[in-house]
This record gives structure tokens, sequence and C-alpha cells, in this order.
């Protein structure tokens, strides 16, 4: 808990070293979070980039009274900052469909918060996920995976609240469908 606290003291005082532990601690997490929303491997890791500049440099912002709960505000605040990156992104491009597969590379990258088993049923989320029309998935990962309700959500992206709620609907019945082909297909093949 104690070593928590001294990296966040140390990049609040902008010490280089206590940043690069915090960004090799955390990168892969929030990598993970930028990929469910962006899928080409070097926006990813641009946005992810992008994020951790502005978390430094809002990191004076970053308050937690309670010491015993450090990391849980910390990785919630990392989090929202790549949400926010990675829709930001999006906006600029219109929400246009990406083309594309994403590396495999990428999913060797380590992250110290899952097991072996999380990270293959993580990928094949993340791969069924990526089928969506980028509206449904944006709305899609922020309620279903990152917790936000349709207000929020609404907030955010700035459509109605009926949208959200009826993109969710949309995305659930194609992911739906798309996990009953999938089934199909290894059905066949047994």
């Amino acid at each position: 808990m104690n070593k928590i606290i001294d990296i966040v003291n140390g990049c609040k005082n902008n010490d280089n070293k206590y940043q690069k532990i915090l960004y090799e601690n955390y990168r892969a997490f929030a990598l993970k979070i930028v990929f469910r929303y962006i899928y080409t491997y070097e926006e990813a890791l641009e946005i992810t980039n992008d994020g951790f500049v502005k978390f430094f440099l809002h990191i004076d912002k970053f308050r937690c009274e309670n010491k015993a709960e450090m990391d849980k505000f910390l990785t919630g605040w990392i989090k929202r900052i790549m949400i926010n990156t990675a829709i930001d992104l999006l906006r600029k491009k219109m929400l246009l469909p990406e083309i594309g597969g994403i590396a495999e590379d990428v999913w060797e990258i380590k992250d110290k918060t899952a097991s072996a088993e999380q990270m293959i049923i993580y990928k094949d989320l993340i791969l069924v996920i990526k089928k969506l029309p980028p509206s449904y998935r944006i709305v899609f990962n922020m309620h279903v995976i990152d917790g936000y309700t349709h207000i929020e959500i609404a907030e955010i992206l700035k459509i109605p609240v009926g949208t959200s709620k009826s993109n969710l609907l949309r995305a659930r019945t194609l992911l739906q469908t798309y996990l009953n082909q999938k089934e199909s297909l290894v059905a066949c093949s047994i």
C-alpha cells in the first residue's frame, strides 16, 4: 500500500522515475480498456499514451482519502481517462467503423491483474464485440463492461438517453446472433 502512495506522490511531484513505474504497472490495464473502443494497435497505443499524458498533467487533482483503497481509486481514474480519450478519438472519426484485425502480439502484453484463462475469455469477447457497429459497440462497452448509466452515456456521447438504450438493445441482439453463429460453426466442426 505504501508503495502505491509513494508512486502517486512521486507522480504529483513530476518525478520521471515514478511516472515510469506507474506507466509500466498500468500500461497493460489501460491498453486493454482502450482496445474495447479502438481496434488498430497503433491508434490504441497512441490513445493509451495520450491518456497517460492527460493523467500526468492532471494528477494533482487525484484525491483518495482512504489510503487502503488507493489502488482501486487509481485504476478507476485511469480507466475513466482512457475511456474518455478513446471516445474523443471516435468522435473525431465520426464513429467510422474500423477495418482490420487486432495484431496477435497485442494479446501477449502482460497484465499483472489477469490470469491466463481471463485473457483467453477477454480476447474472445473483444473479437466478438469488434463486429458490432461503432455506435452499438461504444454503448455496449460503456454500459455493460464499464458500468456507465444510460444518462451518463447520453451526456458523454451527446445523444438522447433513448438512443443509448436502443443501441444497447441492438448490440445485445447482434452479439447473441454472432454467438449463436459461432456456436453453430463449432458444432458443425465436431
